[in-house]
């Protein structure tokens, strides 16, 4: 699939719920995106030969911020724990 020269993929996932982590994680700093995939993916539920493989697509003048947060590792929250 060819797209057009605005856009441009930042992440290749393994599936949908990987690839919605990470459009979660880019939409929450602002950068917009959206997915791009073969219908047949989400219907078998597997990657084969790239069947299941979603494109996380991102506007072409945000792609390098968006890698550099794609390449962040997040801080986990911090535990808590109930009184005992």
């Amino acid at each position: 699939m060819t797209y057009p020269d605005s856009v441009e993929a930042v992440y290749v996932a393994s599936g949908q719920w990987e690839a919605r982590v990470v459009q979660a994680r880019l939409e929450a700093a602002g950068i917009p995106s959206f997915l791009s995939y073969e219908s047949m993916g989400p219907v078998i539920g597997v990657t084969v030969d790239g069947l299941g493989e979603v494109r996380v697509m991102v506007p072409r003048p945000l792609a390098p911020q968006a890698r550099d947060l794609l390449q962040e590792t997040p801080e986990p929250p911090p535990q808590t724990y109930p009184d005992s």
